[in-house]
């Protein structure tokens, strides 16, 4: 027996304008199918209720079939009414079970709001946008990468639809009215889909492991916060690694090392202007960091001063440029009017973002690498440069082209 589709006015969902939209656009009824497991479990656990629902529905068809004032044939055709029906219905609901849904206790979740919104005035660095847009990339990334679902279901109007995954093609063409499920048996992955206004849609990502997809959807990505330059793309470096001097190769070769030994790494480099430092940056992000799959954040002066490294990341790389200009010596008066000082020394112990964390969560695994650059150490607060914070400092002397 099929269930039926009902508005709370007992008029088939059908009648409904925006229920025909959903069958137009390819969705179908979802039958609920009788589970004896499930009947079992109700009846040796809510047997009083199961009694009560059934001489209900029982009631029901013998006042349809017993009026007297009517034929046979009548009574008959009464049992098909949309009021039995609705009755018949509602019972067959609750012997049978639901159709699978996501399981809100899942150890990872990962959500967004797509399309993201960009708010940005003259005073303020769009670091939150920029994190919100790079949580959106790797949600619909991740979505790419899961490719086409096990099962498509929609809960609109109080009833379940579904929709045939031969011809799905992908999530935005799909006609969104009430709430989406989807599920992926093989990475055990749940999606959720909420419409709201103006076309937005709110995506949620369950499951017990989805490191290795984010870690997947996230390969090669960087964030460049720094004012109106802010953008979401690929790291790119001018120069290779073995272009710069044989003194800076083998240094590079301890920090690729230390990178593979270490779950956290603060280095410095500092030298005259010119000396490739900024350059050398890149490209450790882009030949080290990035194969092993660090997500870079090149981050201004105003982003180091509001940056929390996002939790669901397991390997990041920040890259602090012009260090001397904000990890000032707090004992001079221009750095008395700021707190990035602070900020960069509790990146630099982790104390920002790994005081409180989740049982079982990502951040208890997470990797930091720290690459900063300045021209002189000589306007670094000493805590900077106190031994257990900054692991590497090496001086860029000779002129880079």
């Amino acid at each position: 027996m099929a269930s039926g589709y009902f508005n709370n006015d007992d008029a088939p969902v059908n009648q409904n304008p925006q229920a025909k939209g959903l069958l137009g656009s390819g969705w179908r009824p979802l039958s609920r199918h009788f589970d004896w497991g499930f009947f079992l479990h109700i009846l040796s656990n809510d047997s009083w209720q199961l009694t009560q629902k059934g001489l209900a529905v029982a009631s029901d068809l013998a006042d349809a079939m017993g009026r007297n004032e009517y034929t046979w044939w009548a009574n008959i055709l009464n049992v098909f009414s949309e009021n039995t029906r609705y009755k018949v219905e509602e019972f067959w609901n609750y012997v049978t079970p639901e159709p699978l849904a996501p399981n809100y206790r899942c150890k990872d979740a990962l959500n967004t709001e797509t399309p993201i919104a960009q708010t940005v005035s003259r005073d303020s660095i769009p670091i939150d946008y920029l994190l919100n847009r790079l949580q959106e990339i790797t949600v619909l990334k991740i979505l790419d990468l899961l490719e086409r679902p096990d099962i498509i279901t929609q809960y609109y109007m109080e009833r379940y639809y579904y929709y045939p995954v031969a011809r799905f093609t992908n999530w935005d063409r799909l006609e969104t009215l009430g709430t989406i499920y989807a599920y992926w048996s093989k990475h055990e992955v749940w999606l959720q889909v909420d419409s709201y206004e103006k076309g937005r849609k709110h995506y949620s990502l369950m499951g017990n492991n989805l490191a290795p997809l984010i870690n997947k959807a996230t390969y090669n990505l960087a964030v460049m916060l720094s004012g109106y330059k802010s953008r979401v793309g690929q790291i790119h470096s001018q120069f290779s690694i073995r272009s710069f001097p044989a003194d800076i190769q083998s240094f590079t070769d301890k920090i690729q090392q230390a990178v593979l030994d270490q779950n956290q790494l603060a280095v410095l480099v500092h030298g005259e202007p010119g000396t490739g430092k900024t350059a050398w940056t890149q490209a450790v992000a882009k030949e080290i960091l990035m194969p092993l799959g660090y997500v870079i954040f090149i981050l201004d002066h105003d982003a180091v001063e509001n940056f929390v490294p996002p939790t669901y990341l397991e390997r990041i790389c920040l890259i602090i440029n012009e260090a001397d200009n904000l990890a000032q010596n707090r004992a001079s008066e221009a750095a008395q009017y700021n707190t990035k000082t602070e900020h960069i020394l509790s990146l630099l112990d982790g104390t920002l973002y790994q005081s409180v964390i989740e049982e079982g969560g990502i951040q208890a695994e997470q990797k930091l690498v720290v690459l900063m650059t300045c021209n002189t150490t000589e306007r670094l607060d000493p805590a900077v440069l106190r031994k257990g914070r900054i692991d590497f400092i090496y001086e860029f002397a000779h002129r880079f082209v």
